[in-house]
């Protein structure tokens, strides 16, 4: 059998043993593995490690971790959520924290530090964002060297309150104002790295050809798509584009991405999508839940309309919102679906792989089309 340039050469039992207890030993022991410094020498001196494409931290080391770089103490810390990005809880007499670890393959440094800086911005003109947190050396970001290589991880104050799927009137109000105060910012600010944009090309031609082989049992669907991506594309060019407000927009701004307290104050996280573009992609996105709870039977149309235009009431109260973005909603909602189709694609090793298949892709184009029935004047 030919051997692997990563095999280790045969060892008695008990020499096994001895080596993987002195490798123990001194992986827990290496200066830089607390620190976050690279290990690199170590572990290519000490192991030979299988690539990885994908691994999961040690919620104990990151414990530890954290607490000397932030100067916590008496903290525990849990795996909450892994996922295209691995989100932890850190909590305990410091306070609540999460702590999200980035794949490099999913998000570059120069990605991470620009939401790092939007974040920062945000904060500091008082939005009610949750906000990243600097160490005692004054760095956001950690840096793990993990058997696949660098990861990177940022801590944030944790969101208080909980998601509330359908607002009540106040919280309505409240968060058209919070977007609105937000899109303010993001609309005159320029970060000094790149973010993700969101044209018609990222969001429709890109994607469409991504999934492409997925479709190939499903060939009347992919057309289908094809032809909306095409016709919502005409409908875009259509709008006086100067009347859509540009900026860095949030992206995903569900319901499942704001917390409200048992204050009504209302806290916007998750800003992995954010990136240039639309702004009124934000309001696009946050009417995706009420969508969604229509197309669930928990509420009505006309429900969801006017729960609708009461947060565009709240917005309009700290900024300007023309017709033409609210008219061009349903057909960035396309984009934003189409886009998603080719994200699941584009981690689908790492994350989507439990649920991507024949049936989902057929739903989905039927949940999608559903959408342009109910709002989209071709």
């Amino acid at each position: 059998m030919e051997s692997l340039p990563w095999a280790m050469p045969p060892r008695s039992a008990a020499g096994c043993q001895e080596q993987q207890e002195k490798k123990t030993r001194r992986f827990f022991h290496i200066k830089g593995f607390y620190t976050g410094k690279s290990t690199t020498s170590y572990i290519c001196g000490a192991m030979n490690i299988f690539p990885t494409q994908y691994s999961t931290l040690s919620a104990t080391a990151l414990k530890d971790h954290l607490e000397k770089q932030f100067g916590f103490r008496g903290m525990h810390c849990r795996l909450l959520v892994r996922n295209v990005s691995d989100t932890y809880i850190l909590e305990g007499d410091s306070g609540k924290f999460v702590f999200k670890i980035y794949r490099d393959n999913y998000r570059r440094l120069n990605e991470i530090r620009a939401e790092v800086e939007l974040l920062n911005i945000l904060h500091a003109k008082g939005a009610p964002v949750a906000y990243p947190i600097a160490d005692i050396q004054g760095s956001y970001i950690q840096s793990f060297q993990a058997a696949e290589g660098i990861r990177n991880g940022v801590l944030f104050y944790f969101a208080p309150g909980t998601v509330i799927l359908l607002p009540d009137e106040k919280q309505l109000k409240i968060i058209g104002r919070e977007i609105a105060r937000m899109h303010i910012v993001m609309a005159d600010v320029q970060l000094r790295d790149e973010r993700p944009v969101y044209d018609t090309y990222t969001t429709l031609r890109r994607p469409l050809e991504l999934v492409r082989r997925r479709f190939e049992e499903l060939p009347e669907e992919y057309a289908w798509l094809q032809d909306i991506a095409g016709k919502a594309d005409d409908k875009l060019k259509s709008f006086r584009l100067e009347e859509l407000s540009y900026g860095y927009c949030h992206y995903d701004l569900l319901a499942k991405n704001f917390h409200f307290d048992s204050q009504d104050r209302i806290t916007f996280f998750d800003f992995d999508w954010c990136g240039k573009g639309w702004l009124v992609n934000d309001l696009m996105t946050f009417y995706i839940t009420y969508f969604l709870q229509i197309h669930m039977g928990r509420i009505t149309q006309e429900e969801a309309d006017k729960a609708f235009a009461v947060a565009i009431k709240g917005y309009r109260e700290q900024r300007s919102l023309s017709a033409a973005e609210i008219e061009a909603i349903p057909y960035l909602g396309i984009m934003f679906w189409i886009f998603a189709l080719g994200f699941y694609e584009e981690n689908f090793d790492d994350f989507s792989n439990t649920f991507l298949s024949t049936r989902f892709l057929k739903e989905r184009t039927a949940l999608i089309r559903k959408w342009v029935e109910s709002y989209c004047k071709f």
